[in-house]
């Protein structure tokens, strides 16, 4: 024991420095483990708060994989609000054009809302409503940018112990811009199918809408509600089949609207299924939280409330303030203009170096004047990091405390 405690002290030399950033976060333990990297949680003794580090590794390796984390870290620096987890700072590396590696600092939450579902059932209907509307709240002002998340699940949904809730894991997300087809095609789409609207079962609706996230929130609603995921699906046609054991089968104009043939052909050959009462399905729940789930599970993306209308829902009367509710900027075009084209490492990498320099503005702004400093003297702590973090992923698992994340490989920042 006391040979560990010596190796943690020099672990720590190792990795504090006098200057730069270094000693400004002492990091505390390993919290979660994926493919993508690690996360620690730390103290910032700057602002004398917790945090929570995230080392990406070899972002590099995939240019997909370096999208998709220059997508998120833009998307989390746009959307600024309450009920989406902020970044507070990323470290800046030692080299501009060599780095592999990016350490994104975050607030830190105690829990995901999977967690919470699994650990506790004496949730309250109070605790429903309050959940309920931090997400629609959420998912206003992230619709209001033209941002669909399009991966929602418990998991995605980080949680304090205070009921607070923030979305994370913009990874997937995608902005719509008006003068594109948002025709997207989902070869890309790994989300998790539980959650998955009806119109991405097989891909029904080229066009895809912010419909998609209501969806998803209803089958989150209903998880809270039962402790059990809704529609559990083993495959696309276990996942209509579930749909519509509850909803009933579609009516036959709803099923011209599927785009899939073979979804189609499916729904039509499908026996006739009533749809079971949602008070029966949900026993205990209160009713007016029934009236909106239903409508928040319509089968047809049209029939189901923008994130504003359930919000003036019935449900929240006494808890929805307009004025808590804020609507967000919409996202330039510009911002995301790498979307629109092929693009290489080096242009992912460049574009991932100026996001990091939006947490260092006296460098971002000798970058916008052209005079980059000569090769790169500023302090950086990443080399200690590195150690610091080496040696806490080597001893994860023996003695410390969290358990590891299965966390999409390079999404932020689940914890």
């Amino acid at each position: 024991m006391q040979h560990d405690q010596r190796k943690k002290a020099s672990a720590e030399v190792d990795f504090f420095t006098e200057y730069g950033e270094g000693n400004r976060y002492k990091i505390e333990e390993v919290i979660g483990k994926g493919s993508y990297g690690v996360v620690c949680s730390a103290y910032d003794t700057h602002r004398g708060e917790k945090v929570a580090i995230k080392k990406i590794n070899d972002i590099f390796e995939h240019v997909s994989d370096a999208t998709r984390i220059l997508r998120e870290i833009k998307l989390l620096r746009l959307l600024r609000h309450p009920d989406i987890v902020e970044i507070k700072h990323i470290l800046l590396p030692p080299s501009r054009r060599e780095f592999k590696d990016i350490y994104v600092v975050f607030e830190l939450m105690e829990s995901d809302l999977h967690q919470v579902i699994k650990a506790n059932d004496d949730l309250t209907p109070e605790h429903y409503q309050f959940f309920l509307y931090q997400l629609l709240r959420g998912m206003k002002y992230i619709h209001t940018a033209n941002v669909f998340h399009r991966d929602l699940k418990p998991k995605n949904i980080l949680a304090n112990a205070d009921c607070k809730l923030k979305v994370c894991d913009f990874g997937l997300a995608r902005v719509a811009f008006n003068d594109t087809p948002t025709a997207i095609f989902w070869t890309d789409y790994v989300a998790t199918r539980w959650y998955r609207a009806p119109e991405l079962c097989g891909s029904f609706f080229s066009k895809y809408t912010p419909a998609i996230d209501i969806w998803s929130i209803g089958c989150i609603f209903a998880e809270l509600l039962t402790g059990k995921p809704l529609f559990p699906g083993k495959n696309v046609v276990h996942q209509l089949d579930l749909m519509t054991d509850l909803l009933g089968t579609p009516s036959a104009e709803a099923i011209a609207r599927v785009r899939n043939e073979k979804a189609r052909r499916y729904l039509s050959s499908m026996r006739r299924k009533k749809p079971i009462p949602f008070s029966q399905k949900f026993p205990n729940a209160d009713p007016l939280a029934l009236r909106l789930l239903e409508r928040m599970l319509a089968f047809e993306p049209k029939d189901r409330p923008t994130a504003e209308q359930a919000l003036a829902d019935p449900y929240f009367k006494g808890l929805a303030k307009v004025e808590r509710e804020p609507s967000a900027q919409p996202v330039t075009k510009m911002e995301f203009e790498f979307e629109r084209r092929r693009i290489t490492k080096d242009d992912v990498r460049e574009l991932i170096y100026r996001e990091i320099l939006e947490y260092h503005p006296k460098m971002l702004k000798e970058f916008m004047e052209g005079s980059e400093p000569t090769g790169f003297m500023y302090p950086s702590a990443v080399d200690h990091f590195k150690k610091q973090f080496a040696y806490l992923e080597e001893h994860y698992g023996n003695g410390t405390t969290g358990a590891p994340l299965d966390r999409q490989h390079a999404s932020l920042p689940s914890h």
